[in-house]
């Protein structure tokens, strides 16, 4: 599914047409999540939720939190971060018990937020080649895509690694029966993210982008979150934001990113981004709410879609 297709002259606040956000997953947590009594009251009918596996975090409360989702028709993918498991028999472990307690037949693969690895491995290539995910009859894998690179794996700035980790994934997929996608941390600017997106191109990586996006938060919590994630040159977009005292008290909203970037698919139907993913920053029902007003028949929550 592309983003998609309409024509019109760039304005000065881009026009979002409701396409743009249909099939669009989010992130919750257990702790958001448990703050939310009826997400058929936010979310449409089947989106897709990948549950983040904080550091810490108890399997019971992340397997939980899928099975409740799962049993209220969500499609759920929860992350699978490869330097918090130590070993394969935890994997194994934790897959068995998604399955068989929550149904689940897909994950985020990556690597982790944590420094060093627990014991055996350290990267999402690493849990992919395990082989465990196709053995217990994964349908769908998806793995990190860094549009403005990521020091963690290119500590000179460059995206040496990351380049070659896409290929690897890439050639991945093309051995693995799961359907395989990019899943990319939020950004603000988007002219970094289109850049990457025609790199992808150029290298032959065929991979799907679902790109993340930050749901509406207040300025203050957007550049935490920006500093702690690591977010890259688009951070200048929140920086200049706050230099503007007549924005600086009010919410930010994506909408006007997600608009450029649509604009540009329009245009550059061969590119690959193919979905959003939202990162409710701002709060869960704010990211949902945004969707709604802004994503037509598609985004609106299953309680409402009658």
């Amino acid at each position: 599914m592309k983003l998609l297709t309409f024509r019109r002259r760039r304005a000065a606040a881009p026009h979002l047409p409701p396409s743009a956000l249909g099939g669009y997953s989010i992130e919750v947590t257990p702790r958001t999540a448990a703050q939310i009594t009826d997400f058929r009251a936010l979310l449409p009918e089947g989106t897709r939720v990948y549950i983040a596996h904080i550091d810490g975090t108890p399997i019971e409360h992340m397997v939980a939190t899928a099975a409740r989702l799962a049993k209220d028709g969500f499609s759920v993918m929860p992350h699978f971060p490869a330097r918090a498991i130590p070993d394969a028999a935890t994997l194994r472990d934790w897959i068995a018990r998604y399955r068989g307690e929550a149904g689940v037949h897909q994950g985020l693969i990556l690597a982790g937020g944590i420094a060093e690895a627990r014991v055996d491995f350290h990267s999402s290539m690493q849990l992919l080649d395990t082989g465990l995910f196709d053995h217990a009859g994964f349908t769908r894998l998806h793995v990190a895509g860094h549009p403005e690179g990521n020091r963690d794996i290119d500590p000179d700035g460059s995206d040496r690694a990351v380049m070659q980790a896409l290929h690897w994934k890439q050639a991945f997929s093309e051995r693995s029966d799961a359907e395989m996608a990019l899943v990319t941390q939020f950004a603000f600017d988007a002219e970094p993210v289109l850049a990457w997106a025609r790199r992808l191109r150029t290298e032959g990586i065929t991979l799907p982008v679902h790109l993340g996006i930050a749901g509406p938060a207040k300025l203050q919590t957007l550049i935490r979150f920006a500093v702690t994630c690591g977010v890259g040159p688009s951070l200048k977009v929140l920086q200049k934001r706050a230099r503007d005292v007549s924005k600086l008290m009010l919410p930010y909203e994506p909408t006007e990113f997600v608009a450029e970037i649509a604009h540009a698919c329009a245009a550059e139907p061969d590119l690959p981004i193919a979905r959003l993913h939202l990162f409710p920053l701002g709060g869960i029902p704010a990211a949902t709410d945004w969707a709604a007003r802004h994503g037509g028949a598609a985004a609106q929550p299953a309680s409402r879609a009658v």
